[in-house]
């Protein structure tokens, strides 16, 4: 497997970079005045730089990151929002995605798909690391900005863990000031692939669209309204597949979503997600919102389509997006993609706008 999916933990290097030997005696005795000569004062100069520069760093306290690359040093670290938005804009809509660095190889496969579908000019990857800044924008000028803080790259792409949730609950704060900068925004998780264009299945004028993420076979004209809530006592929909407008209405659910994500913060023995406080956010606001629950035939959950290949064949000709979910881990992603075709980065890399990447 490719080296993004085991990054080494860089070591401390500072740890006794000037190793001490003990005086000799005849060092002892000489004058204070000719051991600071102009090389020894030279030398405790360039000591103090190096500490006053690298210090804050080392004491660091345990759990918290930072990003070795500054705001200074990217090429790409001024590019805002309100500068991005505008310049990959088509009829008032955008694409978005957010990716940290170990998501690239997903990220070019998920635009491969939507190159093939010719909507790849309306995509802004927001980026949630300089790294992934500027590869993208030096490959594809304009298509990927980062909304500060940065997080820990690393951190993010453990599902369950801390850094995921951290990842994650960042995502309804994104849309909302995408919405309020006043752009429809359709979101995606990057471990999606297009088979055909969704903006056709966006029917009317809805606040919200979004998809179910339960398995159960749906009837072909099921309803458009959010389903009941499950065993959990609220409703399965998936935060990874998203339209909004630029609506009070979609504005609201975004931030009760960020409400419903600060009452329930990951902890060890709730290691949550984003999706979770979704729908809590749906259900809690449904009576308020135009909601719209996207034809399951053309948007099913990866336990659906993975899973049911009787299902599968009834309904070909019908798939528009599909989600590999319902499995965990990059390498075991990237071969059930692989093992439906569906990793096109090994024969179509030349129709990205990455590239090989």
């Amino acid at each position: 497997m490719s080296s993004f999916l085991h990054q080494r933990t860089l070591q401390n290097p500072f740890s006794n970079p000037f190793p001490v030997s003990a005086p000799s005696s005849a060092n002892s005795k000489r004058p204070f005045s000719s051991i600071l000569g102009p090389t020894t004062l030279l030398a405790l100069l360039s000591l103090v730089v190096i500490v006053g520069v690298f210090c804050p760093w080392v004491s660091m306290p345990q759990g918290f990151s930072f990003t070795s690359t500054s705001t200074s040093d990217s090429k790409w670290g001024h590019y805002t929002l309100e500068q991005a938005l505008p310049f990959v804009a088509k009829n008032g809509s955008v694409i978005v995605c957010i990716v940290s660095q170990p998501y690239l190889p997903f990220l070019n496969n998920w635009l491969i798909s939507i190159t093939m579908q010719k909507r790849q000019d309306m995509v802004l990857v927001i980026a949630e690391d300089y790294a992934s800044l500027d590869r993208v924008n030096d490959l594809w000028p304009g298509h990927a900005v980062l909304i500060p803080p940065v997080l820990d790259a690393e951190a993010a792409h453990k599902f369950g863990s801390q850094g995921f949730f951290n990842f994650t609950a960042r995502r309804p704060n994104h849309l909302l000031k995408i919405l309020e900068l006043g752009y429809s925004v359709m979101y995606n998780d990057v471990d999606m692939v297009w088979l055909a264009d969704p903006f056709p299945y966006l029917l009317g004028n809805h606040d919200v669209y979004f998809t179910d993420d339960m398995t159960a076979i749906k009837a072909l004209n099921h309803s458009h309204d959010l389903p009941p809530p499950g065993r959990k006592g609220r409703p399965y929909i998936c935060s990874c597949m998203i339209f909004l407008r630029p609506t009070n209405g979609a504005k609201l659910v975004l931030k009760k979503w960020i409400e419903e994500l600060q009452i329930q913060p990951w902890s060890k023995t709730v290691k949550s997600n984003d999706q979770p406080a979704f729908n809590w956010a749906l259900m809690k606001i449904a009576k308020e919102v135009d909601l719209y629950l996207l034809p399951q035939a053309a948007f099913p959950t990866g336990g659906l389509y993975f899973k049911n290949k009787t299902w599968v064949k009834e309904t070909k000709g019908m798939h528009v997006i599909i989600h590999n979910n319902y499995i965990v881990g990059f390498e075991k992603k990237i071969k059930r993609f692989r093992d439906y075709g569906f990793w096109l980065v090994d024969d179509h890399a030349h129709e990205s706008p990455l590239g090989g990447l």
